[in-house]
């Protein structure tokens, strides 16, 4: 169970020193084998129970009377074999400390990571659907942290150096361990509707303003979800099979969608960006920023606070703070525009 725990690189030199330790043993199994051969010429079984008896110090019962020749090589051998024994629990020992301290200490640095996120997201369970979604929000460089309690599962957790939560998420105390009062997103997507439901139910009384993302496998859980606080509720197999539907009739705008969603092919992004208070597209149309020109990003869509969304919105439409625009482009422009 502490080997699993370990980090990669850990178990990696572990395995390396322990092949390494398995090797000498057998050369030295091998040597003592054949010097009795050469020396004392007795069968291949004699020399390598003669071999064993000496290398363990037991001395049960000697194959026959030594040559002077051979007391000198059980001499040479038992001083090689107490060594090599001495170096091998000596070193697994050592290794076996470090990696309880290790492991105590890396607990602690986890725990304190934890505690200092703010605005991050919650992923309860890291499933097929969990795993994914961590990935995408770490290779866009969103904080995050997981809530987990399979030991299988959170040792892959920590083999991609995630932080975590090992506990069950319809826990209140879990929740709030992984700083659900400080976290901007929940996502819930473990395999039972049941759970989701109690973990959306859960989460909203610990913090109303969460923005909480609840995954459905009926299509009837989804009201329900939506009633218990869920802010959003993706049903896997009806987007699945929507997708597969509009391959059917609509294979180029899927080809495009994934392009961009999936950076795929072209390298073009779809992103939405806030408009703060203290920026200077406040006041201005679409077509006075010139984003477009500066940019070369095309505005998708327009989100306003009140939650209407304008799509192909015109060049005289005007922005105000609190609204989110969509737009596409390259990843270089996208992130020019950002920092506007």
């Amino acid at each position: 169970m502490i080997f699993k725990r370990l980090p990669v690189y850990v178990r990696s030199r572990i395995t390396y020193h322990g092949s390494l330790v398995l090797f000498l043993l057998l050369f030295l199994l091998a040597l003592g084998t054949i010097g009795y051969r050469i020396i004392e010429r007795w069968n291949w079984v004699d020399c390598l129970y003669m071999t064993i008896i000496t290398i363990t110090t037991v001395g049960y019962k000697e194959i026959g009377p030594l040559s002077q020749p051979g007391k000198f090589f059980t001499m040479g051998l038992i001083l090689y074999s107490v060594i090599m024994v001495a170096y091998a629990v000596g070193y697994f020992t050592k290794l076996l400390v470090e990696s309880e301290i290790f492991l105590f200490f890396g607990r602690k640095k986890l725990e304190r990571h934890i505690q200092g996120l703010k605005d991050h997201t919650i992923i309860c369970g890291f499933g097929r659907i969990g795993s994914f979604i961590c990935r995408e929000l770490h290779q866009a460089g969103k904080p995050f942290v997981i809530i987990e309690n399979a030991p299988e599962i959170i040792t892959d957790i920590e083999d991609h150096s995630y932080l975590y939560v090992r506990g069950d998420a319809t826990s209140d105390d879990t929740l709030i361990h992984a700083g659900i009062r400080r976290a901007k997103a929940l996502v819930t997507s473990v395999e039972t509707d049941a759970d989701n439901l109690f973990i959306t139910l859960t989460a909203r009384g610990l913090n109303p303003n969460l923005f909480i993302l609840s995954r459905a496998g009926d299509e009837s859980t989804e009201k329900k979800l939506i009633l218990a606080g869920a802010s959003k509720v993706v049903s896997p197999y009806k987007m699945g099979a929507l997708r597969m539907a509009n391959i059917l009739l609509r294979p180029a705008v899927v080809d495009f969608a994934e392009t961009v969603f999936q950076k795929r092919g072209l390298n073009l992004r779809i992103e939405e960006f806030s408009i703060s208070s203290a920026s200077k597209l406040i006041g201005s149309t679409l077509k006075n920023s010139r984003m477009r020109e500066r940019f070369g990003v095309i505005v998708v869509a327009v989100k306003r606070s009140s939650e209407e969304m304008i799509f192909n919105p015109s060049p005289e439409e005007t922005l105000h703070a609190g609204d989110t625009i969509i737009v596409l482009g390259e990843p270089k422009n996208l992130e020019r525009l950002e920092r506007l």
